[in-house]
């Protein structure tokens, strides 16, 4: 799965993949449609793998809690990102037990939903994909302290 390369852009709705970059910006493609597109340089462009949410310990990252979303939900589509604000935070409690209701605003909630149900649709929700992701989370750490072994 390459939800690295998942990227949301200010002023455009939906989300998109990376695709190359160029001198002047970047081309991108649109999850659902598969359209291609150029964005310049000056976009406000924020990658969904940089983003967390906020927990009453902690932060966790966006795609662990799209992994929990997507185990309750069966890797299908959830609630959508129009329902109450009662049941978004229900949702959310399901999702995540712990999250800050303090700092996490409704507006949060609805696009952490919009944005796994967009991510469901495109096909980039499926258990391999989570599978993927959480090994080279593992291996990252003894591959970090292997080469901090060489260094001694």
């Amino acid at each position: 799965m390459e939800l690295e390369k998942i990227i949301s852009i200010a002023g455009k709705p939906g989300l998109f993949k990376l695709i190359a970059q160029m001198r002047t910006g970047f081309i991108i493609e649109d999850i659902t449609t598969g359209k291609k597109t150029n964005i310049s340089n000056s976009s406000q462009v924020s990658l969904l793998d940089n983003i967390s949410i906020y927990t009453l310990e902690t932060e966790v990252p966006l795609f662990q809690v799209f992994q929990n979303v997507a185990e309750k939900e069966d890797y299908k589509p959830t609630i959508s990102h129009k329902s109450s604000k009662e049941e978004l935070r229900t949702f959310m409690e399901k999702v995540l037990p712990n999250y800050d209701a303090e700092r996490v605003y409704d507006s949060d909630i609805k696009k952490l939903v919009q944005w796994y149900n967009l991510l469901q649709k495109g096909g980039y929700i499926t258990k391999d994909s989570f599978v993927t992701l959480q090994e080279n989370k593992e291996e990252a750490p003894e591959n970090a302290e292997e080469i901090e072994n060489t260094k001694e």
